[in-house]
């Protein structure tokens, strides 16, 4: 399938429908994805593209490598682009993308290996910025648990800056079942608590190593603490009494990392 061969719809295709309702929110296992550089990243993965949508008025034209890629191609109006896209400034290429399915079970660890926990989410941008973070960090997986905002919202990709597609994300039904995956797995499991009395520079990291971090209105679950795990602060030194969520992973990943690795 090319652009050449695209199939001109309108607004009523069960196919922008679709579209329609993952610009608002996404739907299980499938994300839009939208622009160029968006584009670019998808193609470097071996994500499943459902469906491609293409304005050639919007400007952009080398767009082949897309369409060879996608089950399905579509050719839709500047109007309708206009619709669709969650962009000021559109450039016309729209896809439905498929993410990777992640089981528990599938997964070994070793003594360097790094997770980060991700409770009560709800931020779209928080949560995108966090697999961002925890794939820079090189850790194994991100753990989602009481999560409310969803992986498939198409901020997360365009905030995970597309590793949305390659970070392994795991989802509990509830804290204790993720706990007990951690235990299983010999995890050491660091609880992110700006009221901890001691700091996250007091810990080894010498064996598999968990963080927790909370949820930017409420911060972490009280069943967090109830499964007896350690937790650790990030000292304030000014008038701030808590950092963003994705900042303190960050600085709770690159430690441990720094520590297995021997920077």
């Amino acid at each position: 399938m090319t652009v050449h061969n695209a199939r001109s719809i309108g607004a009523q295709h069960p196919r922008v429908r679709d579209l329609f309702t993952l610009r608002k929110d996404g739907s299980p296992g499938r994300i839009m994805v939208e622009g160029s550089w968006e584009h670019d990243r998808l193609l470097t993965t071996s994500a499943t593209i459902d469906a491609f949508f293409w304005c050639p008025e919007a400007g952009t034209t080398d767009v082949d490598r897309i369409a060879e890629r996608a089950t399905e191609v579509y050719r839709v109006s500047e109007k309708l682009l206009a619709r669709l896209s969650r962009k000021t400034r559109p450039d016309g290429l729209i896809s439905i993308a498929r993410l990777p399915e992640w089981r528990p079970h599938t997964f070994e660890f070793t003594n360097e290996s790094l997770v980060l926990v991700a409770d009560g989410v709800e931020y779209a941008g928080n949560l995108g910025t966090l697999i961002r973070t925890a794939d820079a960090a090189n850790a194994d997986c991100l753990v989602l648990t009481s999560r409310r905002a969803r992986p498939t919202h198409p901020a997360v990709y365009s905030a995970s800056r597309g590793t949305v597609l390659s970070t392994p994300i795991l989802e509990f039904d509830d804290i204790p079942a993720a706990a007990a995956w951690l235990r299983s797995h010999r995890f050491r499991v660091h609880l992110a608590d700006p009221a901890a009395s001691g700091t996250y520079r007091v810990p080894q990291y010498d064996g598999p190593t968990a963080f927790v971090v909370g949820s930017e209105g409420s911060g972490l679950s009280r069943q967090w603490h109830d499964e007896g795990f350690d937790a650790v602060s990030i000292p304030m030194l000014g008038r701030a009494d808590s950092l963003n969520v994705a900042l303190s992973a960050g600085i709770l990943l690159f430690e441990a990392r720094a520590r297995k690795a021997g920077w």
